[in-house]
């Protein structure tokens, strides 16, 4: 069974416009009846919940455009397809974990930025030698 736009929205959640974005952007596909009404597979929901969940980690729609274009286009991918996908990301998210991690961790101590500002800087920055590692907040950044 295919779906309209409008189901599709209804059943993803997201907008009919976004919809239209996101097939323009290739992410998702969708034929059209002879009366030029868009259809799309079942397996476009499975498509557009993947992409909402990468854009609510941040994950540029470039690197999900690429992710999705392993999928199979001529069949409803199947759970091997999307197991594979989900690989795909696995060290990008590990590294954004640590860095969140690290950010509530350690923001409110030192994080290398040079501002000499807290009383602390002295003692754990002591002229600003963080800074000869690069701008920006050394200790959050990492080499």
């Amino acid at each position: 069974m295919e779906l309209t736009v409008g189901q599709l929205a209804a059943r993803s959640g997201v907008s009919v416009s976004a919809l239209h974005f996101f097939e323009r952007q290739g992410l998702i596909t969708s034929t059209r009846t002879a009366g030029n009404q868009r259809r799309y597979r079942r397996d476009a929901l499975r498509r557009v919940a993947f992409i909402r969940i990468a854009q609510r980690v941040g994950i540029p729609l470039k690197d999900v455009a690429a992710v999705l274009a392993v999928l199979p286009d001529n069949r409803t991918p199947t759970r091997g397809d999307w197991a594979r996908v989900s690989q795909c990301w696995q060290a990008e998210i590990d590294r954004r974990m640590r860095h969140l991690q690290q950010l509530r961790d350690d923001f409110t101590s030192c994080v290398g930025c040079g501002c000499m500002s807290i009383d602390r800087c002295p003692l754990i920055n002591p002229g600003d030698e963080l800074g000869r590692l690069g701008a920006g907040p050394r200790r959050l950044i990492g080499d």
